[in-house]
This record gives structure tokens, C-alpha cells and sequence, in this order.
């Protein structure tokens, strides 16, 4: 796959933490973000059926089973980690599913030029060279395909110094994005949308419990959005979606 030292740490790290087979401590923040992940499930569900669509960074591929239930026309799932993908191709062949999964460097794919009407993933490219990632989902999107993703930012002092205290819960190359990298992005791809997610409700993450049905969760969720309208205030959010059609 012509892996670069990063790439090869990043393999190690993602089998290491598939082989460990929990979760980290860190997965208790992220009911925080439980409405971005109902806004990506959404788009993506309206986008996916009767199209070609990959999930670039699959893991071990729980929302590539989730998209496979869509009628998408033909599903792709790839990712650096041999322990993800088996796992992946083991759960789909369970479940029935017709899903093409296949190890492979996110930065330098297999595919052809415009074989996708879609391309999405969560948490990944914070975990690549972004230049050489954006290029690649870029090559790889037919004419006026869009690409969808959930991506940390770098931005908010808090986490960041959060981050540096938990060094292991992470792989040192990752870096969270900032206003380059959504600068970069605009370069390449028209219609460039970001939705901000994640202050009030990582603040006050210990006043509810179950989002989907938490009349707290709503409030502060609503108060993020009204925030998150004002330009300083987008720095402090803890992820964001992104949404960009090929030019």
C-alpha cells in the first residue's frame, strides 16, 4: 500500500485498540454529540440510496452495516487496519450484507477516478495527511458527488489541554482540524457546508443521561446551535460536519 511512518503508526494503534476489544474512557463524552451523529445518519441516508458510496475509514464497519440497509446500488468500505476489516467482513457475512471491504491506504486508494457518488467517514481524516486525503476523495467523487464527514477540531483550549493529559488514549499523529485544513477543503470542493456540535452539551454531559429522550439534552443542544451562529464562538465546539460537493 506504500505506508508512511505515520500510516504505519496509525495501523498499529487502530489494531492494537480493535485486538484490546473495549472501548476507550473517553466514549462517555460522546452522547455530547448525539445530534450530529441523527444529522450525519440523516444526510447520508437521503444520499446513499441507488448510488455508489464508500465509507472511507470503516473501521469495523458499524455504520457501513447501517448504509447497507439504505439499497445503496454498491457499498465500499476501506480502512488501514487488517483487525478492523476482518472484523468487519465477519459481521457482514452474519448479518447477510453486501458490502466490499478491502484494506487499503485512505490517502492513496485502489479506485478508479470518479467511482463515487458519495464518500463519508467518521473521526478519520484527523487521522491522515489531510492534503493527500482530501485529494484522494476528490480524484475518486464522479462529477458533483459529495463527501460527508465527522471530524474533531483543534480549537477549544479546554480539549486541547484534555488531550495532552490523556496522550494514550490517542495516536500521537492525529491532529483535530483547524481553519487551514477547512481552507484547504474550500480549495478543492463548491458548496462547502460545516455544522458545529458540542459545548453546552459536553459541558453539562453529566445532567442527562439518554439524549434521544432528555428535555436538558434539547435545551442546551438548542443553545449550542444559537452559539454556534457567532464566529468566536464555532472555536469552542468539539466536532463538526462537513459537506462539500465536487466542483
Amino acid at each position: 500500500m506504500g505506508l508512511t511512518e505515520i500510516n504505519l503508526r496509525e495501523k498499529k494503534f487502530h489494531d492494537n485498540l480493535q485486538l484490546k476489544g473495549k472501548g476507550r474512557f473517553e466514549n462517555i463524552f460522546y452522547k455530547a454529540l448525539y445530534n450530529m451523529f441523527v444529522d450525519f445518519n440523516a444526510y447520508i441516508s437521503k444520499m446513499a440510496q441507488n448510488k455508489t458510496v464508500l465509507d472511507y475509514g470503516c473501521g469495523v464497519g458499524s455504520i457501513t452495516e447501517k448504509i447497507a440497509k439504505l439499497s445503496p446500488s454498491k457499498l465500499f468500505g476501506i480502512d488501514i487496519s487488517e483487525v478492523s476489516v476482518d472484523k468487519a467482513i465477519e459481521n457482514a457475512r452474519t448479518l447477510n450484507l453486501q458490502i466490499d471491504y478491502t484494506v487499503d491506504n485512505c490517502e492513496s486508494t485502489k479506485f478508479k477516478a470518479k467511482t463515487f457518488d458519495l464518500v463519508f467517514g467518521s473521526g478519520i481524516l484527523h487521522h491522515l495527511n489531510l492534503e493527500k486525503s482530501i485529494s484522494e476523495i476528490n480524484r475518486i467523487l464522479k462529477e458533483k458527488g459529495e463527501m460527508v464527514f465527522l471530524e474533531p477540531l483543534g480549537t477549544n483550549p479546554l480539549i486541547n489541554i484534555y488531550r495532552k493529559l490523556t496522550p494514550d488514549s490517542r495516536s500521537i499523529d492525529e491532529h483535530p482540524l483547524l481553519k487551514k485544513d477547512f481552507d484547504f477543503i474550500e480549495s478543492l470542493f463548491e458548496d462547502v457546508s460545516v455544522r458545529y456540535y458540542g459545548f453546552f452539551t459536553l459541558i453539562f454531559f453529566l445532567f442527562y443521561k439518554n439524549p434521544s429522550n432528555s428535555l436538558t439534552f434539547k435545551i442546551i443542544s438548542k443553545l449550542d446551535n444559537y452559539f454556534f451562529k457567532i464566529k468566536y464562538f464555532k472555536n469552542l465546539a468539539w466536532s463538526v460536519m462537513i459537506v462539500a460537493k465536487k466542483n
